[in-house]
């Protein structure tokens, strides 16, 4: 007999840290308008650096097209503390605003010598330098560049840190900011149960999530199934064996791990809040969506066969091993 159920989780994680978390970024324009970035955060197939482009192109008033990012080269990046800990979008994210910052008012600087007008009545739009109400005057970003370049033939260059606001921790109160922000989720899943096997099939995931504003969203949902995927694993099936120190299950033809078939229909819901201090109101997904999966899953295990699986993964024989105890 096959058995349904839902199953609820709820979770908060923290983004950051703060304190010594310090990321920099630092831009170079040709004459030709290109912007270069370059940046210590590796991409490793998050999509970082398309929202880093993404940052600098509406921070600086250029086309996304002119911008591109290097990141995680030695040999001409800053130091970075890296992907880890869901911060690259946060603190590197603010580092690259920052220093598209610098490099707008430095272009803006240059349109006031070229044209003679207040720096603050120019803006930077689509990249073009324009007057406030006046749609008559345009002055190419390119063209600015290459006034500023001059005959040294050298790339404008600016750079930028950021490191989010945190204090340590008082041992004797408890007290301190580890973390200058958090985000928030809600995850549902409905499973499928069969009490014959103890097979569980995971149906469908319902996964709400505070992620600040969200500045790519295709690329925020791929965290997400990301993230559901590894609590699929965690929940139903990954386990690493162990006998006498010897690891019994040492490649991936013994370590189960879920593939694309055993992926549910998964309901992204973006919950925007603005974060005072993210670039444009963002904060982070990432590990967040990994964490409330295996307990929503497992919540509608209980729901569907009325059992409590405690050591994970729930695998078909702890089920039914577990429904035996209850007929028992």
């Amino acid at each position: 007999m096959k058995k349904r159920g839902k199953g609820m989780a709820i979770m908060w994680y923290p983004v950051g840290p703060g304190g010594s978390n310090v990321s920099t970024a630092r831009l170079e324009m040709t004459g030709d308008g290109v912007l270069t970035v370059f940046v210590g955060s590796p991409d490793v197939g998050q999509g970082s650096s398309t929202v880093l482009a993404q940052i600098a192109a509406h921070t600086l008033g250029i086309p996304f097209e002119w911008v591109r990012v290097v990141a995680a080269d030695s040999d001409v990046t800053p130091p970075d503390h890296g992907s880890v800990g869901s911060r690259v979008t946060y603190v590197q994210g603010n580092a690259v605003r920052l220093a598209c910052e610098q490099m707008r008012d430095l272009l803006l600087a240059g349109a006031r010598e070229m044209c003679d007008t207040a720096i603050g009545e120019l803006h930077i739009a689509d990249g073009n330098i324009a007057r406030q109400q006046d749609d008559d005057f345009t002055l190419g970003v390119a063209a600015v560049a290459r006034h500023l370049i001059g005959e040294t033939g050298k790339p404008l260059q600016c750079s930028a840190g950021f490191t989010p606001k945190g204090a340590p921790v008082d041992r004797k109160t408890g007290q301190g900011v580890l973390f200058p922000s958090f985000v928030y989720a809600t995850q549902i899943a409905e499973v499928e149960v069969d009490t014959r096997t103890g097979e569980v099939t995971v149906l469908r995931i319902v996964a709400a999530h505070d992620s600040g504003v969200v500045i790519n969203p295709l690329l925020v949902e791929g965290q997400i199934a990301g993230g559901i995927a590894q609590g699929l694993g965690m929940a139903l099936c990954e386990e690493v064996l162990l006998k006498d120190g010897r690891t019994l299950n040492p490649s991936f033809m013994d370590y189960a791990l879920p593939a694309t078939v055993d992926m549910p229909d998964i309901r992204f819901i973006h919950v925007e809040t603005v974060d005072d201090v993210g670039p444009y109101g963002a904060k982070c997904v990432a590990e967040p969506s990994l964490v409330p999966t295996a307990p929503a899953i497992l919540n509608a295990i209980h729901d569907a066969v009325g059992v409590r699986i405690h050591d994970l993964p729930a695998t078909p024989e702890k089920i039914l091993r577990a429904l035996s105890r209850v007929e028992a």
